[in-house]
């Protein structure tokens, strides 16, 4: 693999830990999402040219907090705290935290003290002597370290913004990694280019050179197989193993019941026939609707399918013969809201069935090579490799499918109803030119019936959901302003073509406080 400048982001628990490495991507310049507990040597072998240390939800000077590892300083390599890296390094280096009389959330003004720092310089024009920035911080630095000066300022926090340009140490009190920080990016790249002297050229192209040589590296002569559900993640990860190991890539397709109209058909058709991969089509709807019998919680839901999902790979497998690995579309966002092994630091939110719904004594190993990839990220690999534009940006699909949209007890009947919906709603965004202007959309079925009137007649009949966001990470997201007329037109075709539901309504939810999903 060609030597090549890398960026280290040590992880403390910060929800935005990986949107820092998005960023730093974007800019054009490899970097690597290690938690701060990792084996010195782990982050040595990396040669990394800098560090960025990330936020988190601990305080500095409380016990079992975590605390900055000893090489990093002694490399004596640049550095930039964010948030609590910020409090870190300033604790480290011998200055004082403590918490803050108010807390300080959300958008904020912060005043320039120096703007003439290698920082802040190129932004200088632009801003004058204040910046807006994105907060969101219970402690603040009350004594800088000895040879760290303030660099900026808020009503609430006498240092929003320190720095040592001979040394290259840097912090910030605020979040520049989020879009809430109009120009994050800007500061982010003068620490990557001025400060650490990057050279950039960081591509979707790199990523598929390297990912085609670890993939070869971690298979060696092993026989993989590949979850294949039609989706853009999986689809980009089936046709990269297929680049690095080809005829040892088998993609198997798990027909569980619960895809949404015509997607199974879709599928089969277009890798088994088109792109020429070896695909096996199983269908254990049965199966699926079986576990799922009287189960109504959303964990449960997902920990089920995941280890359905498993025994049936494992019958292909039996079949197959011998099957080494198990290659999976996982993405980042599924990694942070799961909390995998290598998240422990950050907080739960919820289980992936390809992350935390993977049973124990899984008799594979793991082939992930999106694992650390937003999905805009995957979209720009799957560009560059040739995939067709209709599944680069098709609409994600969750790998449960619609039993976490069928709210409440998974039965047969309510799946065709929530299938018939989705499939108006789907229709009515092509035709309207609105599906590509929205990043997902999607039809729920609530575990509620209302009262309505249909031929003069008392109706009590289901409510279907409807959902539209917009969003770049799929980390934060805003409800879609669809145009009234659309939202008019679906709801009477829904409630006129679908047997059994009598109301639609809109979700105008953002992301957070709520999920993309509902469940």
């Amino acid at each position: 693999m060609p030597e090549r400048e890398t960026v280290v982001i040590l992880d403390f628990g910060s929800q935005y830990s990986h949107l820092i490495a998005r960023r730093v991507r974007e800019a054009g310049v490899y970097c690597e999402l290690i938690p701060y507990h990792a084996p010195a040597e782990t982050v040595m072998a990396l040669n990394p040219v800098g560090y960025i240390l990330s936020g988190g939800p601990a305080s500095v000077y409380v016990s079992g907090a975590p605390h900055l590892p000893d090489y990093v300083l002694a490399s004596r390599r640049p550095l930039l705290g964010i948030c609590y890296g910020m409090q870190l390094l300033a604790y480290h280096l011998g200055g004082q935290v403590d918490a803050a009389s108010e807390r300080e959330y959300g958008q904020a003004r912060i005043n320039l003290t120096d703007i003439d720092n290698p920082l802040f310089s190129s932004i200088k024009a632009d801003v004058g002597s204040s910046l807006d920035v994105w907060m969101s911080h219970g402690d603040r630095i009350t004594r800088l370290p000895p040879g760290l000066e303030t660099l900026a300022c808020s009503d609430n926090s006498p240092t929003a913004a320190m720095g040592d340009p001979a040394r290259g140490l840097y912090g910030l009190q605020f979040h520049p990694e989020v879009v809430h920080t109009p120009l994050g990016m800007h500061i982010l790249r003068a620490f990557l280019y001025d400060v650490c002297g990057c050279r950039g050229g960081w591509t979707a192209g790199n990523f598929i050179e390297e990912s085609v040589e670890r993939v070869r590296d971690q298979v060696g002569e092993g026989q993989v197989i590949c979850g294949l559900s039609g989706g853009v993640d999986s689809a980009v990860t089936a046709i990269l193993l297929h680049r690095a190991i080809g005829d040892q890539l088998t993609c198997i397709f798990v027909n569980h019941g619960m895809m949404r109209q015509g997607e199974p058909e879709q599928v089969v058709a277009t890798f088994g026939e088109h792109l020429g991969i070896h695909l096996v089509s199983v269908d254990a709807t049965e199966q699926f609707l079986s576990d799922l019998e009287g189960v109504t919680d959303p964990e449960a839901k997902r920990k089920r399918i995941g280890e359905r999902f498993i025994r049936v790979f494992e019958a292909e497998a039996t079949r197959l013969g011998r099957v080494d690995f198990l290659a999976q579309g996982t993405l980042y966002p599924d990694v942070i809201e799961s909390t995998a092994p290598d998240r422990a630091v950050a907080a739960k939110i919820k289980t992936h069935h390809n992350v935390g719904g993977l049973p124990a004594g899984l008799r594979f190993d793991l082939v992930e090579p999106l694992r650390y990839l937003f999905k805009d990220e995957v979209r720009r690999v799957g560009e560059a490799l040739g995939l067709p534009r209709s599944i680069v940006w098709r609409h994600p699909f969750p790998g449960p499918g619609l039993a976490v949209r069928v709210l409440g007890e998974v039965t047969w009947e309510r799946l065709e109803t929530l299938r018939q919906a989705d499939a108006i709603f789907i229709e009515e965004l092509w035709t309207s030119d609105w599906y590509d202007q929205v990043a997902q959309a999607f039809a729920v079925l609530l575990p509620v019936q209302s009262v309505g009137v249909m031929g003069d007649e008392r109706t009590y009949a289901d409510v279907i959901a409807l959902r539209a966001v917009t969003t770049d990470d799929f980390m934060t997201a805003d409800w879609a302003r669809l145009p009234d007329n659309l939202l008019a037109r679906v709801g009477n075709r829904i409630v006129n073509e679908v047997k059994g539901v009598n109301r639609v309504v809109y979700d105008v939810s953002s992301k957070p406080p709520a999920t993309i999903e509902w469940e």
